[in-house]
């Protein structure tokens, strides 16, 4: 046994939750008031954890970087791929190709949807913020186009990259969740699906085509030139339908991969065959990713006439901007680590079974205060899972528990989005709003997204 294994945490359960109130509050005031990089305080609050505790002193490092590296084992391969095929997609001219097919495809009437769906469909490899500043140029095109106001067009593409973002992987928060709680990914992409689609449909489409009656706010001039990409590579964009292929081969290899498992769980298959188990591998979601990156690096690249110089150029440009996001998923794991090896996951879950909260209730509420304080809904959403994370291993969950945990989980994360949210300034400065508007729309919108999300995650698990 190692001495890890040997120590055993003697301080009472008051004491250790007061330790956690008290680092998740030193965490909020560092972030916010000090304007501390989440990183920096997510890793200094982690060590002082760790010592207000009483973990020997021996175990404090191993314990942080052991916590660190389970988190990045698979979320710095999804979020890095994820990026990388979001920037193939982007700069190529695939989603300005893609948005125009479906406009057609719906008519002028319907543009808000198509380009909600537009927006839905990229939105899986493509982050929040990158999704919608490549969008907007489009929106404000179809706005000054057809009419109606900028919020009718732009809350429904807002809403779509809020819900792909945070319910679906590779996202980072989601990925980091998965991980925590020990859900299969390939449910967590499945439920995930059938949870944000029909919340963005109620609660950004026709709520941004009500609010945008009510408000009709007028086009910004800002970004009215429409990006460019690199080496001007979208004046021949691809075809809509590669473009949708390419987003589909990651989402069909894990859900083959899904099935697998399913099967063998069943006993339809035995799991012993080598085709099985190769078949597996490939499903995985960083194979299936990196499949993905590889195939869209070649069609969008040299067999539309653009040198592997340029795909390399793009892969390099997609990978700076999410370092700082896959450091700070990696020292929410660390934060978490320290948390159940010191024992305070253990005394919540102690402190939630008194009171009889029940666990996909704990998971949204925790999650949603560490939002609301904080803004970051991955720092919410990782660090959240970290501290649910001994309540599940702790009791027996199905599979489909699971994945309803680290959505509920997910939902808490994203309510009330406010002027501690990047995102609430990134909507409103580019939609020319104030702050009273803001809240009034994007706030509201986030909020309805989280709980009709939490309201279906429940659902889930209380069928599960």
């Amino acid at each position: 046994m190692s001495d890890e294994d040997a120590w055993v945490q003697t301080m009472s359960t008051g004491p250790l939750l007061a330790i956690a109130g008290a680092a998740i509050a030193v965490l909020l005031f560092s972030i916010i008031k000090l304007h501390l990089h989440a990183f920096l305080a997510l890793v200094g609050v982690s060590l002082l954890t760790a010592f207000a505790t009483g973990i020997p002193s021996e175990q404090v490092v191993p314990t942080l970087t052991g916590g660190f590296g389970d988190t990045l084992g698979n979320v710095a391969l999804l979020v890095g791929l994820g990026a990388i095929l979001g920037r193939l997609i982007e700069v190529s001219g695939g989603a300005r190709s893609l948005t125009d097919a479906l406009i057609r495809r719906f008519g002028e009437e319907r543009a808000p949807l198509a380009l909600g769906v537009a927006s839905l469909i990229f939105g899986f490899p493509i982050f929040f913020d990158a999704g919608l500043v490549v969008m907007l140029p489009i929106v404000f095109a179809v706005a000054r186009r057809l009419g109606g106001g900028i919020l009718r067009y732009g809350l429904p593409v807002a809403g779509a990259f809020s819900v792909m973002h945070v319910f679906l992987p590779p996202h980072p928060g989601p990925v980091a969740a998965t991980e925590l709680l020990g859900a299969d990914i390939g449910l967590v992409v499945v439920f995930g699906l059938v949870i944000a689609l029909p919340t963005w449909y109620l609660t950004s489409y026709l709520y941004g085509l009500w609010v945008g009656k009510r408000l009709v706010l007028p086009v910004p001039d800002i970004l009215a030139g429409g990006p460019r990409a690199d080496g001007e590579m979208d004046e021949n964009p691809p075809r809509p339908t590669t473009v949708v292929l390419l987003l589909l081969l990651p989402l069909v290899l894990i859900f083959v991969n899904t099935g697998l498992d399913a099967a063998r769980a069943a006993g339809w298959l035995s799991g012993e065959q080598g085709w099985f188990n190769l078949a597996r591998a490939v499903g995985s979601a960083p194979v299936a990713l990196l499949i993905a990156v590889l195939v869209a690096g070649y069609v969008l690249g040299p067999r539309r006439g653009y040198g592997a110089d340029l795909v390399e150029k793009l892969t390099e440009s997609a990978l700076g901007p999410v370092c700082s996001i896959i450091l700070i998923t990696g020292a929410g794991g660390m934060f978490g680590a320290v948390l159940r090896a010191s024992g305070i996951g253990e005394a919540l879950s102690e402190s939630l079974s008194d009171i009889g909260l029940p666990v996909v209730v704990a998971a949204f509420i925790i999650a949603g205060a560490l939002r609301v304080a904080q803004g970051s809904a991955t720092v919410a959403l990782t660090t959240a899972a970290g501290l649910v994370q001994p309540l599940v291993d702790g009791g027996e969950f199905s599979s489909v528990a699971l994945a309803a945990l680290v959505l509920a989980l997910a939902a808490g994360s994203v309510i009330a989005s406010h002027v501690n949210d990047s995102g609430f300034w990134l909507v409103g400065r580019f939609m020319d709003m104030d702050v009273k508007t803001t809240l009034k729309t994007w706030t509201v919108m986030q909020s309805t997204i989280a709980l009709m999300g939490f309201a279906l995650a429940a659902l889930l698990y209380a069928v599960a």
